[in-house]
C-alpha cells in the first residue's frame, strides 16, 4: 500500500498538483484581493489530521492531542476552495509550530524554490513594496513569507480589523478541507475504528 501510493504520488503530482508559476500566483492573489479584500496573498494554508492504523514500534510518534494515531495534512489553497500545494506525513503528535517549519512548503518559500513574485505596493500605499504572504491561524509561526493574527488579548481597533481581514482570507482553506472531507468520507477521523487500516503513514 505505501509502495502504491508513493508511486502514485511520483507519477501524478507534476500533472495534477504542479507548483504555480510567477503569473499564477498573481493570479491567485487577486483572487484573495477581491473576494476577501487582503492583497498580497498567495495561500491559506491550514493543516488536518488524517487517521491512520497505528505503525509498528513507532510508539506515541503518531498519537495526538484527539486521542488517535494520525499524521498531518499541511494544504494551501486559493479562493476556488483548491489546494494549491500539499506537505503529507508529520507525525500527529507533533505541535502546530513545527509542522510548518518542518514541511517542505516551508522550506520551498524560504529559499524562493516557489517562483513568488517580488514584493509588491499594497492597494493605495506609498509605502515600501510588502512580501506576497500565505496566511495562517495562531498556530503557525509569523515569518517572511507566512501572516498570522495578532494575538486576540488587548487588540486595538486597527488591529482587530487587521484579524478579522485574515479570517476573511482564511476561510477559504478552512471550506477547501470541508469539501474535501464531505467528498471523501474516508478522512474523517469518527468514521473508521482505529484497529481498521487506514491512510499510508509514510510521507511521499
Amino acid at each position: 500500500m505505501q509502495i502504491a501510493c508513493a508511486t502514485i504520488w511520483l507519477r501524478l503530482k507534476a500533472s495534477v498538483l504542479p507548483h504555480p508559476t510567477r503569473q499564477q500566483w498573481l493570479v491567485i492573489a487577486q483572487g484573495f484581493l477581491e473576494r476577501a479584500q487582503f492583497p498580497n496573498c498567495i495561500g491559506a494554508l491550514n493543516r488536518k489530521h488524517i487517521q491512520v492504523k497505528k505503525p509498528p514500534n513507532s510508539g506515541s510518534r503518531f498519537y495526538n492531542y484527539k486521542q488517535f494515531f494520525s499524521v498531518h495534512l499541511l494544504a494551501m489553497a486559493d479562493t476556488n476552495y483548491m489546494f494549491i500545494i500539499v506537505d503529507i506525513g508529520s507525525y500527529g503528535s507533533t505541535a502546530d509550530p513545527r509542522i510548518f517549519r518542518a514541511s517542505r512548503i516551508s522550506r520551498w518559500l524560504q529559499s524562493n524554490q516557489l517562483d513568488v513574485p517580488q514584493p509588491a505596493n499594497l492597494p493605495g500605499s506609498s509605502g515600501p513594496p510588502a512580501p506576497f504572504v500565505v496566511v495562517g491561524d495562531e498556530g503557525f509561526v509569523l515569518c517572511t513569507h507566512l501572516m498570522r493574527p495578532f494575538p486576540r488579548r488587548g487588540l486595538d481597533e486597527k488591529r482587530c480589523t487587521f484579524n478579522y481581514q485574515l479570517s476573511r482570507a482564511r476561510r477559504f482553506v478552512k471550506c477547501a478541507f470541508g469539501i474535501f472531507s464531505s467528498k471523501w468520507f474516508f478522512f474523517r477521523p469518527s468514521s473508521f475504528p482505529l484497529k481498521m487500516p487506514m491512510w499510508s503513514s509514510k510521507r511521499v
